[in-house]
């Protein structure tokens, strides 16, 4: 869920919707009526990483998530870092694998979230030591892997498919 704002972060004011003009015409978006502050509302960069590992596809389970669902490595930016250094860094940060190879899959918007996917392919090695944020990580033949029908899964599902494979989606009111 994305944050709300209710006050000017400048003078404390209460936000409201107010319309006003923009390039594209009249927009409607949280204004301070004292001080002219606009919040944007623009959606949050997010990476996320297929990796594979030792010729399989890692998917790992957050440790806050109910249930036993596993999806991709992800993460935010830092500020000053490129998408590829963050990608990297967040794979370092959650399994302890090295990335050898990085290549750019796809943006996918994530509006439930308020976010923008940019997802990577990992080629990494070493040897997996989970972070706390993961319980734990399975490995996946490329033809029994499934995909989710969301911003991540769609991006697994793409890059599945630029492999020769036909991906598989989980169906979400069967599990």
């Amino acid at each position: 869920m994305a944050h709300e704002f209710r006050f000017c972060p400048n003078c404390a004011t209460p936000l409201e919707f107010i319309a006003q003009l923009e390039d594209g015409g009249s927009r409607e978006r949280l204004r301070c009526g004292a001080c002219g502050y606009t919040h944007w509302n623009n959606p949050t960069p997010v990476l996320a990483a297929v990796i594979e590992y030792q010729g399989r596809i890692l998917l790992a389970r957050n440790a806050a998530w109910p249930g036993k669902s596993y999806a991709l490595i992800t993460g935010f930016m830092e500020a000053a870092e490129s998408p590829k250094d963050g990608i990297a860094r967040e794979i370092r940060e959650e399994t302890n694998l090295e990335s050898s190879e990085l290549n750019l899959i796809g943006a996918y918007d994530f509006q439930r979230m308020n976010q923008i996917i940019i997802a990577y392919h990992a080629v990494c090695s070493g040897e997996v030591r989970l972070s706390p944020e993961l319980a734990d990580y399975k490995l996946y033949r490329h033809e029994d892997v499934l995909c989710w029908p969301a911003g991540t899964g769609y991006a697994l599902a793409d890059w599945l498919t630029s492999r020769g494979y036909q991906p598989k989606f989980v169906e979400w009111n069967k599990r």
